[in-house]
């Protein structure tokens, strides 16, 4: 099959979990004997067309207007890079000899609409998150409420769409009233081969970090969803309890200052350390050096932290937002916490630093549940029920629902 990927997100240039599945996902796809091209924002010093591992990488040259990658040019920004990405396209493959395009979240929804029209292609999109979730089903202001309609829009152009989790399925279903028949759950993947650490790596990493005591960690983008202030707040009522504890902040984001003030004003002092960016080597060693890995989001769709850090052998304790909720039932970790639960996640912590892992069996569990391969192949079958749906894609119903229910919340159950 041909397939044609659409993600503002690839390496190396990697924002969060979306890039590394379109990355892992395209490769997967390439190994399995498919024709497969990403077209994807222009990196400095890259290609702008190049074949790696299989996978053509298609990179949109810049074009005015230049904006700043920032709240308030945000749209205008996303709307330039959408129109340099279409023209990509164009230029890479005039004739459009795919068989599919595959959109990746809202940012390329315009685009990757565009480009299935112009190529009379069947169109599939993965709905890698919600704006509405992210605000726990508000839209506190008129960007939200636009990207929610653009989703809004991508969720019912598409033939069919991919969701991440269970959890991620009902979100699609109630915010967009996509029909069930039209999505399909396929979880994001691992790599074992990738997720194990040096010897050396870890030595290093717990020397530098633990201290003579447990070893806490948290990995991840520094953003107030993924919940890191609960995490600081429950150290807080640890290092009373856990002596000598060493709590360790791996990641960057627009709330790191936040978090840094807090841990201040929690006086936490040398408990919790900032690590900033860590490579690859860095960040293996690091997670597999720790006694607990935690996830403490107040919304995940999904969570791929979680298995990386039980891929490294390491206690992971996640909150039991979205679809974190279902690793536990799924045997990935037996500790979770309530979302937003400081002292909850300090007795979790606790218990979990005391307990010993089940590397093997959570391992086979990975193999088995989330391989690449297995994820691929899952993949290409939406591609092949894509193609045969009689769905059309409409011309205007985005923004279809009155001004109450935009400003209501759109997950409350009493809304549902």
């Amino acid at each position: 099959m041909r397939i044609l990927h659409v993600s503002w997100e690839y390496p190396p240039l990697v924002y969060g979990g979306l890039g590394r599945h379109v990355h892992a996902l395209a490769e997967a796809q390439a190994a399995a004997g498919h024709e497969v091209t990403v077209v994807s924002q222009y990196v400095a010093d890259e290609p702008f067309d190049i074949v790696r591992n299989g996978v053509r990488i298609v990179r949109a040259l810049p074009a005015p207007p230049d904006l700043p990658f920032e709240e308030q040019y945000l749209l205008g920004w996303v709307f330039g890079l959408q129109h340099a990405m279409v023209r990509a396209a164009f230029i890479a493959e005039p004739r459009g000899r795919f068989d599919v395009v595959h959109a990746h979240d809202w940012v390329v929804a315009h685009a990757a609409v565009t480009l299935a029209d112009a190529y009379d292609l069947p169109l599939v999109a993965t709905m890698h998150a919600t704006e509405a979730g992210r605000h726990q089903g508000w839209l506190p202001g008129q960007l939200q409420r636009t990207v929610h309609s653009i989703e809004f829009w991508l969720a019912d152009m598409a033939a069919h769409v991919i969701t991440c989790s269970q959890h991620m399925r009902w979100e699609v279903e109630t915010l967009f009233t996509t029909p069930d028949s039209r999505i399909t759950t396929i979880p994001n993947g691992i790599d074992l081969d990738v997720w194990k650490a040096r010897p050396r790596d870890i030595k290093e990493q717990r020397s530098r970090w633990a201290g003579d005591g447990p070893l806490v960690v948290f990995t991840g983008r520094l953003q107030w969803e993924k919940g890191v202030q609960t995490l600081l707040e429950a150290t807080k009522v640890l290092k009373r309890r856990v002596p000598d504890l060493r709590v360790v902040v791996a990641g960057r984001g627009t709330y790191e200052s936040d978090l840094r003030q807090l841990a201040k004003a929690l006086r936490l002092g040398r408990t919790v350390a900032f690590t900033g960016y860590l490579t690859h080597e860095e960040l293996t060693g690091l997670v597999a050096a720790a006694d607990v890995a935690v996830v403490p989001s107040l919304y995940e769709p999904f969570g791929l932290v979680a298995i990386e850090a039980a891929a490294l052998g390491t206690n992971v304790v996640l909150s039991q937002a979205g679809g974190l909720a279902e690793m536990v039932s799924d045997g990935i970790t037996p500790f979770s916490f309530k979302p937003g639960d400081a002292a909850d996640l300090a007795d979790v912590i606790e218990a979990a630093i005391d307990a010993r892992p089940a590397t093997t069996k959570v391992r086979r569990l990975l193999a088995s549940a989330y391989s690449w391969p297995g994820i691929a192949e899952r993949t290409v079958a939406v591609y092949v029920q894509a193609a045969k749906s009689k769905h059309p894609r409409r011309r205007s119903t985005a923004g279809a629902w009155d001004r109450e229910e935009r400003e209501g919340n759109l997950l409350h159950p009493e809304r549902i």
